[in-house]
Protein backbone atom coordinates (compact mmCIF):
# COMPACT_ATOMS: atom_id res chain seq x y z
CA UNK A 1 0.00 0.00 0.00
CA UNK A 2 2.88 2.51 0.71
CA UNK A 3 4.18 2.13 -3.13
CA UNK A 4 0.42 2.93 -3.84
CA UNK A 5 0.67 6.24 -2.57
CA UNK A 6 3.81 7.00 -3.45
CA UNK A 7 2.83 6.65 -6.95
CA UNK A 8 -0.12 8.46 -6.98
CA UNK A 9 1.27 11.36 -5.15
CA UNK A 10 4.08 11.13 -7.82
CA UNK A 11 1.40 11.24 -10.99
CA UNK A 12 -0.13 14.11 -9.21
CA UNK A 13 2.86 15.78 -9.01
CA UNK A 14 4.01 15.57 -12.24
CA UNK A 15 0.45 16.86 -13.89
CA UNK A 16 0.39 20.07 -11.26
CA UNK A 17 4.18 20.37 -12.94
CA UNK A 18 2.78 20.14 -16.45
CA UNK A 19 -0.36 22.74 -15.64
CA UNK A 20 1.65 26.14 -16.70
CA UNK A 21 3.02 24.69 -20.59
CA UNK A 22 -0.80 24.11 -21.16
CA UNK A 23 -2.32 26.68 -20.14
CA UNK A 24 -1.36 28.83 -22.28
CA UNK A 25 -3.64 27.76 -24.57
CA UNK A 26 -5.75 29.84 -22.67
CA UNK A 27 -4.08 33.07 -23.51
CA UNK A 28 -3.56 32.70 -26.99
CA UNK A 29 -7.49 32.11 -27.28
CA UNK A 30 -7.76 35.70 -25.83
CA UNK A 31 -6.21 37.64 -28.91
CA UNK A 32 -9.20 39.48 -30.36
CA UNK A 33 -9.39 38.97 -34.05
CA UNK A 34 -12.20 41.39 -35.82
CA UNK A 35 -13.49 40.47 -39.38
CA UNK A 36 -15.52 42.58 -41.55
CA UNK A 37 -17.87 44.87 -40.87
CA UNK A 38 -20.09 42.81 -37.79
CA UNK A 39 -16.61 42.67 -35.94
CA UNK A 40 -17.18 38.71 -34.61
CA UNK A 41 -14.64 38.26 -31.92
CA UNK A 42 -13.00 35.25 -32.36
CA UNK A 43 -11.46 34.68 -29.01
CA UNK A 44 -15.04 33.19 -27.57
CA UNK A 45 -15.47 29.59 -27.09
CA UNK A 46 -18.39 29.46 -28.67
CA UNK A 47 -20.60 32.44 -30.39
CA UNK A 48 -23.19 33.49 -27.92
CA UNK A 49 -25.30 34.92 -30.40
CA UNK A 50 -25.20 31.74 -32.69
CA UNK A 51 -28.65 30.07 -32.72
CA UNK A 52 -27.40 27.21 -33.83
CA UNK A 53 -26.10 26.35 -30.67
CA UNK A 54 -29.50 26.43 -29.13
CA UNK A 55 -31.53 23.72 -28.49
CA UNK A 56 -35.30 23.98 -29.36
CA UNK A 57 -36.92 23.78 -25.96
CA UNK A 58 -34.32 26.92 -24.91
CA UNK A 59 -34.85 29.24 -28.06
CA UNK A 60 -37.65 31.27 -26.01
CA UNK A 61 -34.67 32.40 -23.86
CA UNK A 62 -32.72 32.91 -26.27
CA UNK A 63 -35.30 35.21 -28.44
CA UNK A 64 -35.66 37.04 -25.02
CA UNK A 65 -31.79 37.34 -24.83
CA UNK A 66 -31.24 38.72 -28.41
CA UNK A 67 -34.12 41.11 -27.82
CA UNK A 68 -32.56 42.64 -25.10
CA UNK A 69 -35.92 41.11 -22.74
CA UNK A 70 -33.39 38.64 -20.71
CA UNK A 71 -30.06 39.89 -19.48
CA UNK A 72 -28.92 35.72 -19.62
CA UNK A 73 -28.03 33.61 -22.79
CA UNK A 74 -29.26 29.72 -22.96
CA UNK A 75 -27.50 27.09 -22.08
CA UNK A 76 -25.58 25.54 -25.56
CA UNK A 77 -25.96 22.27 -26.48
CA UNK A 78 -22.50 20.22 -25.44
CA UNK A 79 -20.75 17.39 -26.47
CA UNK A 80 -21.05 13.68 -25.05
CA UNK A 81 -17.69 12.27 -23.43
CA UNK A 82 -16.65 8.99 -23.72
CA UNK A 83 -13.34 7.68 -22.37
CA UNK A 84 -11.50 4.03 -22.15
CA UNK A 85 -8.55 3.76 -19.93
CA UNK A 86 -6.24 1.28 -17.72
CA UNK A 87 -4.47 1.47 -14.02
CA UNK A 88 -3.49 -0.67 -10.94
CA UNK A 89 -6.37 -2.13 -9.25
CA UNK A 90 -6.06 -3.57 -5.73
CA UNK A 91 -7.50 -4.11 -2.51
CA UNK A 92 -7.12 -2.68 0.66
CA UNK A 93 -7.65 -5.39 3.09
CA UNK A 94 -6.36 -7.71 5.46
CA UNK A 95 -4.10 -9.17 3.37
CA UNK A 96 -1.22 -7.22 1.44
CA UNK A 97 -1.38 -6.29 -2.09
CA UNK A 98 0.97 -6.99 -4.57
CA UNK A 99 1.16 -4.71 -7.43
CA UNK A 100 0.76 -5.11 -10.62
CA UNK A 101 4.56 -5.55 -11.61
CA UNK A 102 4.68 -7.86 -8.57
CA UNK A 103 2.03 -10.23 -9.65
CA UNK A 104 1.60 -11.94 -13.15
CA UNK A 105 -1.70 -11.29 -14.18
CA UNK A 106 -3.35 -9.15 -11.09
CA UNK A 107 -3.35 -5.44 -9.62
CA UNK A 108 -4.73 -4.53 -13.49
CA UNK A 109 -7.90 -2.85 -14.56
CA UNK A 110 -9.68 -1.48 -17.37
CA UNK A 111 -12.71 0.81 -17.49
CA UNK A 112 -14.84 2.17 -20.51
CA UNK A 113 -17.29 5.35 -19.58
CA UNK A 114 -20.12 7.77 -21.11
CA UNK A 115 -20.23 11.23 -19.56
CA UNK A 116 -22.37 13.67 -19.48
CA UNK A 117 -22.22 18.01 -18.89
CA UNK A 118 -25.71 19.06 -17.27
CA UNK A 119 -23.96 22.72 -16.44
CA UNK A 120 -20.42 24.36 -15.99
CA UNK A 121 -19.73 22.58 -12.40
CA UNK A 122 -21.90 19.30 -12.43
CA UNK A 123 -21.68 16.30 -14.78
CA UNK A 124 -22.62 12.82 -14.55
CA UNK A 125 -20.88 9.40 -16.10
CA UNK A 126 -21.79 6.05 -16.05
CA UNK A 127 -18.40 3.71 -15.73
CA UNK A 128 -17.69 0.31 -16.07
CA UNK A 129 -14.28 -1.43 -14.26
CA UNK A 130 -12.89 -5.14 -14.19
CA UNK A 131 -10.18 -5.79 -12.55
CA UNK A 132 -7.72 -8.40 -10.90
CA UNK A 133 -6.51 -8.03 -7.88
CA UNK A 134 -3.72 -10.02 -5.78
CA UNK A 135 -2.40 -9.87 -2.34
CA UNK A 136 0.39 -12.23 -0.59
CA UNK A 137 0.93 -12.43 2.99
CA UNK A 138 4.64 -12.41 3.56
CA UNK A 139 4.24 -13.54 7.02
CA UNK A 140 3.35 -17.14 7.67
CA UNK A 141 -0.23 -17.70 9.69
CA UNK A 142 -1.38 -20.90 11.31
CA UNK A 143 -4.49 -18.91 13.22
CA UNK A 144 -7.19 -20.41 10.34
CA UNK A 145 -9.06 -22.57 12.36
CA UNK A 146 -12.41 -21.00 11.24
CA UNK A 147 -11.46 -20.05 7.80
CA UNK A 148 -12.86 -23.03 5.42
CA UNK A 149 -10.62 -22.14 2.51
CA UNK A 150 -7.50 -22.93 4.78
CA UNK A 151 -8.43 -25.14 7.37
CA UNK A 152 -9.82 -27.98 5.36
CA UNK A 153 -6.47 -28.61 4.15
CA UNK A 154 -4.34 -27.79 6.90
CA UNK A 155 -4.27 -28.72 10.51
CA UNK A 156 -4.84 -25.45 12.23
CA UNK A 157 -3.56 -24.43 16.04
CA UNK A 158 -6.87 -25.72 18.38
CA UNK A 159 -7.52 -22.96 20.79
CA UNK A 160 -6.58 -23.91 24.50
CA UNK A 161 -3.37 -26.14 23.16
CA UNK A 162 -0.67 -23.40 22.08
CA UNK A 163 1.88 -26.42 21.55
CA UNK A 164 0.21 -28.85 19.38
CA UNK A 165 1.94 -28.89 16.27
CA UNK A 166 0.26 -26.75 13.23
CA UNK A 167 0.59 -26.18 9.53
CA UNK A 168 1.98 -22.95 8.31
CA UNK A 169 0.15 -20.87 5.55
CA UNK A 170 0.66 -17.81 4.09
CA UNK A 171 -2.39 -16.27 2.79
CA UNK A 172 -2.88 -15.24 -0.29
CA UNK A 173 -5.89 -14.27 -2.61
CA UNK A 174 -6.66 -13.18 -6.30
CA UNK A 175 -10.22 -11.22 -6.73
CA UNK A 176 -11.30 -10.55 -10.08
CA UNK A 177 -14.28 -7.54 -10.23
CA UNK A 178 -17.34 -5.99 -12.10
CA UNK A 179 -17.85 -2.78 -10.90
CA UNK A 180 -20.19 -0.54 -12.48
CA UNK A 181 -20.82 3.15 -11.13
CA UNK A 182 -22.78 5.98 -11.61
CA UNK A 183 -20.87 9.51 -10.35
CA UNK A 184 -21.79 12.73 -9.87
CA UNK A 185 -18.50 14.82 -10.79
CA UNK A 186 -17.71 18.68 -9.48
CA UNK A 187 -15.55 20.51 -11.65
CA UNK A 188 -13.34 22.50 -9.72
CA UNK A 189 -10.87 24.86 -11.73
CA UNK A 190 -13.11 25.80 -15.21
CA UNK A 191 -14.67 29.24 -13.64
CA UNK A 192 -11.21 32.02 -14.38
CA UNK A 193 -10.98 35.89 -13.81
CA UNK A 194 -8.02 36.08 -15.54
CA UNK A 195 -7.90 33.94 -18.82
CA UNK A 196 -10.26 32.62 -21.18
CA UNK A 197 -10.14 28.93 -20.15
CA UNK A 198 -7.48 26.59 -19.17
CA UNK A 199 -5.91 23.57 -20.20
CA UNK A 200 -6.23 21.20 -17.34
CA UNK A 201 -9.30 20.40 -15.55
CA UNK A 202 -9.45 19.36 -11.91
CA UNK A 203 -12.39 17.48 -10.94
CA UNK A 204 -13.91 15.75 -7.86
CA UNK A 205 -16.40 13.10 -7.54
CA UNK A 206 -19.33 10.38 -5.39
CA UNK A 207 -20.36 7.59 -7.22
CA UNK A 208 -23.12 4.83 -6.34
CA UNK A 209 -22.61 1.48 -7.88
CA UNK A 210 -22.78 -2.48 -8.19
CA UNK A 211 -19.33 -4.59 -7.74
CA UNK A 212 -19.78 -8.34 -8.58
CA UNK A 213 -16.77 -9.87 -7.51
CA UNK A 214 -15.17 -13.82 -6.51
CA UNK A 215 -12.19 -14.17 -4.71
CA UNK A 216 -10.14 -17.56 -4.78
CA UNK A 217 -7.07 -18.31 -3.19
CA UNK A 218 -4.09 -20.40 -4.11
CA UNK A 219 -4.04 -23.36 -0.94
CA UNK A 220 -3.01 -26.49 -2.83
CA UNK A 221 -0.20 -27.30 -5.16
CA UNK A 222 0.53 -29.96 -7.88
CA UNK A 223 -1.42 -32.98 -7.71
CA UNK A 224 -3.79 -31.09 -5.13
CA UNK A 225 -1.87 -31.53 -2.39
CA UNK A 226 -1.09 -28.82 0.36
CA UNK A 227 2.05 -26.50 -0.36
CA UNK A 228 4.91 -27.67 2.50
CA UNK A 229 6.41 -24.14 3.61
CA UNK A 230 8.74 -25.72 5.82
CA UNK A 231 11.84 -24.87 3.53
CA UNK A 232 10.90 -21.09 3.47
CA UNK A 233 9.51 -21.26 7.36
CA UNK A 234 12.46 -23.09 8.63
CA UNK A 235 10.12 -25.69 10.88
CA UNK A 236 7.50 -25.02 13.16
CA UNK A 237 8.13 -22.05 15.20
CA UNK A 238 10.65 -20.21 12.98
CA UNK A 239 11.06 -16.86 12.47
CA UNK A 240 11.96 -16.35 8.99
CA UNK A 241 11.41 -12.33 9.20
CA UNK A 242 14.43 -12.00 11.43
CA UNK A 243 17.15 -13.03 8.66
CA UNK A 244 15.18 -12.44 5.21
CA UNK A 245 13.42 -9.85 4.32
CA UNK A 246 9.41 -9.57 3.27
CA UNK A 247 10.72 -9.16 -0.91
CA UNK A 248 13.25 -11.93 -0.65
CA UNK A 249 9.97 -14.45 0.99
CA UNK A 250 7.48 -13.60 -1.22
CA UNK A 251 9.66 -14.46 -3.87
CA UNK A 252 10.32 -17.72 -2.69
CA UNK A 253 6.70 -17.95 -2.23
CA UNK A 254 5.64 -17.77 -6.09
CA UNK A 255 8.38 -19.65 -6.96
CA UNK A 256 6.89 -22.38 -5.24
CA UNK A 257 3.42 -21.74 -5.42
CA UNK A 258 1.84 -22.96 -9.41
CA UNK A 259 -0.55 -19.58 -8.94
CA UNK A 260 -3.71 -21.85 -10.19
CA UNK A 261 -5.97 -20.21 -7.46
CA UNK A 262 -8.46 -23.44 -7.11
CA UNK A 263 -9.78 -22.67 -4.08
CA UNK A 264 -12.81 -20.63 -3.01
CA UNK A 265 -11.97 -18.05 -0.53
CA UNK A 266 -14.14 -17.43 2.22
CA UNK A 267 -17.34 -16.05 1.50
CA UNK A 268 -20.98 -15.22 2.63
CA UNK A 269 -23.35 -17.84 0.71
CA UNK A 270 -26.48 -15.50 1.57
CA UNK A 271 -25.07 -12.49 -0.82
CA UNK A 272 -23.91 -15.13 -3.77
CA UNK A 273 -26.42 -14.69 -6.73
CA UNK A 274 -25.12 -17.44 -8.77
CA UNK A 275 -27.54 -17.76 -11.35
CA UNK A 276 -27.18 -13.93 -12.76
CA UNK A 277 -23.32 -13.17 -11.84
CA UNK A 278 -21.95 -16.26 -12.36
CA UNK A 279 -21.20 -17.44 -8.60
CA UNK A 280 -20.22 -14.21 -7.53
CA UNK A 281 -20.54 -11.84 -4.98
CA UNK A 282 -22.69 -8.64 -5.50
CA UNK A 283 -22.56 -5.77 -3.08
CA UNK A 284 -23.53 -2.19 -3.10
CA UNK A 285 -20.29 -0.07 -3.50
CA UNK A 286 -20.44 3.68 -2.79
CA UNK A 287 -17.38 4.98 -4.16
CA UNK A 288 -15.41 8.68 -4.44
CA UNK A 289 -11.91 10.10 -6.11
CA UNK A 290 -10.30 12.82 -7.60
CA UNK A 291 -9.44 13.31 -11.23
CA UNK A 292 -6.78 15.73 -13.49
CA UNK A 293 -7.56 15.86 -16.93
CA UNK A 294 -5.35 17.54 -19.85
CA UNK A 295 -6.71 18.97 -23.10
CA UNK A 296 -5.10 18.00 -26.13
CA UNK A 297 -7.38 19.09 -28.59
CA UNK A 298 -11.40 20.53 -28.86
CA UNK A 299 -12.15 16.62 -28.87
CA UNK A 300 -9.17 14.71 -26.70
CA UNK A 301 -7.88 14.65 -23.47
CA UNK A 302 -5.90 12.71 -20.87
CA UNK A 303 -7.05 12.01 -17.93
CA UNK A 304 -5.63 10.47 -14.46
CA UNK A 305 -7.81 9.65 -11.42
CA UNK A 306 -8.23 7.74 -8.72
CA UNK A 307 -11.34 6.07 -7.25
CA UNK A 308 -11.70 4.55 -3.89
CA UNK A 309 -13.96 2.32 -3.01
CA UNK A 310 -15.39 0.37 -0.20
CA UNK A 311 -18.50 -2.02 -0.53
CA UNK A 312 -21.17 -1.57 2.30
CA UNK A 313 -20.35 -4.45 5.36
CA UNK A 314 -17.81 -6.37 3.24
CA UNK A 315 -14.51 -7.66 4.91
CA UNK A 316 -14.16 -10.54 2.76
CA UNK A 317 -12.75 -8.73 -0.76
CA UNK A 318 -9.04 -10.41 0.07
CA UNK A 319 -10.75 -13.60 1.56
CA UNK A 320 -9.80 -13.17 4.82
CA UNK A 321 -11.28 -11.61 8.21
CA UNK A 322 -9.45 -12.98 10.91
CA UNK A 323 -7.18 -11.52 13.19
CA UNK A 324 -5.84 -12.52 16.40
CA UNK A 325 -5.17 -10.13 19.62
CA UNK A 326 -3.32 -13.08 21.87
CA UNK A 327 -1.94 -16.45 20.78
CA UNK A 328 -4.72 -18.49 20.11
CA UNK A 329 -7.95 -16.72 20.41
CA UNK A 330 -9.17 -15.82 17.04
CA UNK A 331 -11.29 -12.58 16.10
CA UNK A 332 -13.00 -10.63 13.55
CA UNK A 333 -10.90 -7.93 12.36
CA UNK A 334 -13.80 -6.05 12.32
CA UNK A 335 -12.58 -3.86 9.41
CA UNK A 336 -13.90 -3.48 5.93
CA UNK A 337 -11.95 -4.05 3.03
CA UNK A 338 -11.73 -1.57 0.04
CA UNK A 339 -10.94 -0.83 -3.17
CA UNK A 340 -8.60 1.48 -4.99
CA UNK A 341 -8.40 1.85 -8.82
CA UNK A 342 -5.62 4.51 -9.91
CA UNK A 343 -5.69 4.89 -13.86
CA UNK A 344 -5.18 6.68 -16.56
CA UNK A 345 -7.68 7.53 -19.84
CA UNK A 346 -7.98 8.86 -23.01
CA UNK A 347 -11.31 10.80 -23.39
CA UNK A 348 -13.03 11.78 -26.70
CA UNK A 349 -15.87 14.39 -27.50
CA UNK A 350 -18.76 13.41 -29.64
CA UNK A 351 -21.02 16.07 -31.32
CA UNK A 352 -21.34 18.26 -34.48
CA UNK A 353 -19.41 21.24 -33.51
CA UNK A 354 -21.38 23.40 -35.32
CA UNK A 355 -24.26 22.57 -33.62
CA UNK A 356 -22.77 21.48 -30.01
CA UNK A 357 -20.07 23.17 -27.78
CA UNK A 358 -17.44 21.32 -25.83
CA UNK A 359 -18.59 19.99 -22.91
CA UNK A 360 -19.41 22.50 -20.36
CA UNK A 361 -16.77 21.76 -17.85
CA UNK A 362 -14.50 22.78 -20.36
CA UNK A 363 -15.83 26.33 -20.69
CA UNK A 364 -15.31 29.86 -18.70
CA UNK A 365 -18.68 30.55 -17.63
CA UNK A 366 -17.18 34.03 -17.48
CA UNK A 367 -15.98 33.90 -20.90
CA UNK A 368 -19.03 35.87 -22.58
CA UNK A 369 -19.07 38.57 -20.34
CA UNK A 370 -15.45 39.34 -20.24
CA UNK A 371 -15.87 39.47 -23.83
CA UNK A 372 -18.97 41.84 -24.21
CA UNK A 373 -17.40 44.22 -21.62
CA UNK A 374 -14.09 44.41 -23.81
CA UNK A 375 -15.78 43.98 -27.11
CA UNK A 376 -20.00 44.57 -26.98
CA UNK A 377 -21.42 43.27 -29.97
CA UNK A 378 -24.99 42.80 -27.97
CA UNK A 379 -24.53 45.24 -25.22
CA UNK A 380 -26.95 48.31 -25.78
CA UNK A 381 -24.81 51.18 -26.00
CA UNK A 382 -26.10 55.00 -25.92
CA UNK A 383 -25.10 57.03 -28.65
CA UNK A 384 -21.91 59.04 -27.98
CA UNK A 385 -22.29 62.93 -27.47
CA UNK A 386 -19.05 64.67 -28.90
CA UNK A 387 -18.74 67.76 -28.38
CA UNK A 388 -19.03 70.75 -30.95
CA UNK A 389 -18.76 74.35 -29.50
CA UNK A 390 -19.88 76.27 -32.25
CA UNK A 391 -22.41 74.50 -33.49
CA UNK A 392 -21.29 74.09 -36.78
CA UNK A 393 -22.19 69.92 -36.85
CA UNK A 394 -17.94 69.24 -36.67
CA UNK A 395 -17.15 68.14 -33.45
CA UNK A 396 -14.10 70.00 -31.84
CA UNK A 397 -11.79 67.06 -32.40
CA UNK A 398 -12.13 67.15 -36.65
CA UNK A 399 -12.82 71.35 -36.19
CA UNK A 400 -10.31 72.65 -38.31
CA UNK A 401 -12.01 75.93 -37.57
CA UNK A 402 -13.36 76.59 -34.39
CA UNK A 403 -15.38 79.55 -33.41
CA UNK A 404 -17.39 79.85 -36.92
CA UNK A 405 -19.98 82.55 -36.28
CA UNK A 406 -23.61 80.89 -36.15
CA UNK A 407 -25.58 80.07 -39.51
CA UNK A 408 -22.15 79.96 -41.42
CA UNK A 409 -21.88 76.73 -44.00
CA UNK A 410 -19.24 75.22 -43.01
CA UNK A 411 -17.24 71.99 -44.99
CA UNK A 412 -16.21 68.59 -43.78
CA UNK A 413 -13.57 69.96 -41.79
CA UNK A 414 -15.40 72.81 -40.48
CA UNK A 415 -14.32 75.65 -42.02
CA UNK A 416 -16.85 78.48 -43.98
CA UNK A 417 -17.21 77.02 -47.50
CA UNK A 418 -15.28 78.86 -49.78
CA UNK A 419 -17.16 77.65 -53.32
CA UNK A 420 -14.65 79.58 -55.72
CA UNK A 421 -11.62 79.53 -53.50
CA UNK A 422 -10.78 82.71 -53.94
CA UNK A 423 -10.47 83.04 -50.25
CA UNK A 424 -13.52 84.69 -49.25
CA UNK A 425 -15.54 82.61 -47.37
CA UNK A 426 -19.18 81.99 -48.87
CA UNK A 427 -21.04 84.18 -46.02
CA UNK A 428 -18.57 87.52 -46.72
CA UNK A 429 -18.51 86.84 -51.00
CA UNK A 430 -20.40 89.06 -52.87
CA UNK A 431 -19.24 87.58 -56.02
CA UNK A 432 -19.93 83.86 -55.14
CA UNK A 433 -18.65 82.58 -58.24
CA UNK A 434 -15.57 84.03 -59.38
CA UNK A 435 -13.42 82.80 -62.09
CA UNK A 436 -9.85 81.78 -61.49
CA UNK A 437 -8.85 84.38 -64.25
CA UNK A 438 -10.57 86.99 -62.22
CA UNK A 439 -8.66 86.10 -59.24
CA UNK A 440 -7.05 87.80 -56.90
CA UNK A 441 -10.00 89.11 -55.22
CA UNK A 442 -10.78 92.05 -53.07
CA UNK A 443 -12.01 91.93 -49.43
CA UNK A 444 -15.85 91.66 -50.98
CA UNK A 445 -14.32 88.49 -53.40
CA UNK A 446 -15.03 90.06 -55.96
CA UNK A 447 -12.68 89.87 -59.13
CA UNK A 448 -10.60 92.06 -61.71
CA UNK A 449 -12.96 91.35 -64.15
CA UNK A 450 -15.29 93.45 -65.08
CA UNK A 451 -18.25 93.49 -62.49
CA UNK A 452 -21.61 91.64 -63.73
CA UNK A 453 -24.62 93.41 -63.28
CA UNK A 454 -25.35 93.53 -59.40
CA UNK A 455 -21.60 92.74 -58.06
CA UNK A 456 -20.83 94.83 -55.35
CA UNK A 457 -24.34 95.34 -54.14
CA UNK A 458 -26.48 93.38 -51.70
CA UNK A 459 -26.75 89.87 -52.45
CA UNK A 460 -29.79 88.58 -53.08
CA UNK A 461 -31.96 87.22 -50.85
CA UNK A 462 -31.02 83.61 -51.67
CA UNK A 463 -27.58 84.46 -51.34
CA UNK A 464 -28.71 84.26 -47.36
CA UNK A 465 -28.40 80.68 -47.83
CA UNK A 466 -25.27 79.55 -47.02
CA UNK A 467 -23.66 76.75 -48.65
CA UNK A 468 -22.78 73.43 -46.63
CA UNK A 469 -21.48 69.46 -47.16
CA UNK A 470 -23.21 66.70 -44.64
CA UNK A 471 -20.67 63.64 -43.52
CA UNK A 472 -22.18 60.06 -43.33
CA UNK A 473 -20.44 56.81 -42.10
CA UNK A 474 -19.04 54.48 -44.77
CA UNK A 475 -21.86 52.32 -46.44
CA UNK A 476 -24.68 54.58 -44.47
CA UNK A 477 -27.46 56.81 -45.56
CA UNK A 478 -28.68 57.33 -42.07
CA UNK A 479 -28.35 60.77 -41.13
CA UNK A 480 -26.20 61.44 -37.52
CA UNK A 481 -27.10 64.19 -34.99
CA UNK A 482 -24.08 66.07 -35.26
CA UNK A 483 -26.14 66.28 -39.22
CA UNK A 484 -29.13 66.93 -38.28
CA UNK A 485 -28.69 69.99 -36.60
CA UNK A 486 -27.06 71.44 -39.66
CA UNK A 487 -29.94 70.37 -41.53
CA UNK A 488 -31.90 72.37 -38.87
CA UNK A 489 -29.70 75.19 -39.29
CA UNK A 490 -30.30 75.12 -43.29
CA UNK A 491 -34.39 74.81 -43.27
CA UNK A 492 -34.68 77.84 -40.74
CA UNK A 493 -33.13 79.46 -43.75
CA UNK A 494 -35.62 78.50 -46.51
CA UNK A 495 -38.14 79.10 -44.19
CA UNK A 496 -37.15 82.85 -44.05
CA UNK A 497 -36.38 82.83 -47.93
CA UNK A 498 -39.69 81.28 -49.13
CA UNK A 499 -38.89 81.66 -52.85
CA UNK A 500 -35.57 79.84 -52.68
CA UNK A 501 -34.16 76.94 -53.94
CA UNK A 502 -31.56 74.57 -53.06
CA UNK A 503 -29.88 71.99 -54.50
CA UNK A 504 -28.85 68.84 -52.92
CA UNK A 505 -25.82 67.11 -54.58
CA UNK A 506 -24.03 63.56 -53.25
CA UNK A 507 -20.79 62.82 -54.64
CA UNK A 508 -19.77 58.97 -55.48
CA UNK A 509 -19.36 57.56 -59.15
CA UNK A 510 -17.03 55.43 -59.08
CA UNK A 511 -19.32 52.39 -59.59
CA UNK A 512 -22.83 51.19 -59.45
CA UNK A 513 -23.34 50.94 -55.49
CA UNK A 514 -21.11 54.26 -55.26
CA UNK A 515 -23.97 55.73 -57.29
CA UNK A 516 -27.21 53.96 -55.69
CA UNK A 517 -25.80 54.89 -52.69
CA UNK A 518 -25.36 59.23 -53.40
CA UNK A 519 -28.80 58.65 -54.77
CA UNK A 520 -29.59 56.99 -50.77
CA UNK A 521 -28.39 60.44 -49.31
CA UNK A 522 -29.29 62.71 -51.29
CA UNK A 523 -33.23 61.33 -50.97
CA UNK A 524 -32.65 60.71 -47.29
CA UNK A 525 -31.50 64.52 -47.04
CA UNK A 526 -34.73 65.64 -49.36
CA UNK A 527 -37.12 63.67 -47.35
CA UNK A 528 -35.68 65.21 -43.72
CA UNK A 529 -36.16 68.16 -44.57
CA UNK A 530 -40.17 67.55 -45.95
CA UNK A 531 -40.94 65.51 -42.83
CA UNK A 532 -39.10 67.14 -40.05
CA UNK A 533 -39.17 70.66 -40.94
CA UNK A 534 -42.14 70.48 -43.33
CA UNK A 535 -40.37 72.28 -46.59
CA UNK A 536 -41.97 71.37 -49.37
CA UNK A 537 -40.32 69.05 -51.89
CA UNK A 538 -40.49 70.94 -54.68
CA UNK A 539 -37.92 73.14 -53.66
CA UNK A 540 -35.08 71.19 -53.83
CA UNK A 541 -33.03 70.39 -57.10
CA UNK A 542 -32.13 66.71 -56.96
CA UNK A 543 -28.23 66.03 -57.97
CA UNK A 544 -26.56 62.62 -57.65
CA UNK A 545 -23.22 60.82 -58.89
CA UNK A 546 -21.36 63.72 -58.73
CA UNK A 547 -17.12 63.74 -58.40
CA UNK A 548 -16.51 64.33 -54.72
CA UNK A 549 -16.05 62.21 -51.37
CA UNK A 550 -17.92 59.57 -51.50
CA UNK A 551 -19.52 59.47 -47.84
CA UNK A 552 -20.27 63.44 -48.20
CA UNK A 553 -23.55 65.64 -49.47
CA UNK A 554 -23.42 68.72 -50.07
CA UNK A 555 -26.03 71.81 -50.50
CA UNK A 556 -26.35 75.42 -51.99
CA UNK A 557 -28.65 78.01 -52.91
CA UNK A 558 -29.94 77.57 -56.51
CA UNK A 559 -28.18 80.15 -58.94
CA UNK A 560 -31.30 82.36 -60.63
CA UNK A 561 -32.68 80.67 -63.27
CA UNK A 562 -31.56 77.58 -62.31
CA UNK A 563 -33.80 74.33 -62.23
CA UNK A 564 -33.76 70.54 -61.70
CA UNK A 565 -36.02 67.65 -60.76
CA UNK A 566 -37.13 67.22 -56.86
CA UNK A 567 -37.49 63.07 -58.07
CA UNK A 568 -35.43 61.14 -60.04
CA UNK A 569 -35.64 57.46 -60.04
CA UNK A 570 -33.16 55.40 -58.31
CA UNK A 571 -30.26 54.31 -60.90
CA UNK A 572 -29.65 50.48 -59.50
CA UNK A 573 -32.82 49.94 -56.56
CA UNK A 574 -31.13 45.84 -56.69
CA UNK A 575 -28.11 47.47 -55.20
CA UNK A 576 -29.45 49.07 -52.29
CA UNK A 577 -27.13 49.20 -49.14
CA UNK A 578 -28.47 50.47 -45.61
Amino acid sequence: MVNKKYLLLASLCSLMATQPVFAQEGGEMQSAKWSGRDMTYRGQSYDVLDSNYVPGFRMKQHRKFLNHQYAFPARPRNMWEIGVGAGLYNVSGDVPSLMAWQAKGGGLGFHAHVRKAWGYVFSTRLQYVYGVAKGLQWQESRNYRYDPAWNQYYQAQIMGLPNQPTDPVFYNYRMEAHQLNLDLIASLNNVKFHKARTGVSVYGFVGLGALAYNTRVDALGAGGQPYKFDSITGGYAAIPQIHENRKEIREKLQDKMDGTYETDAENERDRRRPEIFNNKTLQFAPSFGLGMQIRLSKRINLSIEDRITIPWDDDLLDGQRWGTQVPGSPVLTQQNDGLNYLNIGLNFNLGNKRKSVEPLYWLNPLDHAYNELSYPRHMVLPDPILPDSDGDGITDQFDKCPGTPAGVAVDSHGCPLDTDGDGVPDDRDKQLITPTECQPVDADGVGKCPCPEGCGTVASSCGNIGAGNITFDNNASKIRPAAQAQLGSLAAQMQANPTCKVVIIGAGNGSKIQQQRSWDRVNAVIEYMSEKHGIDRNRFIFQYGQAGDANGVMYRSAMPGEEGPANVAPPFPNLRRD
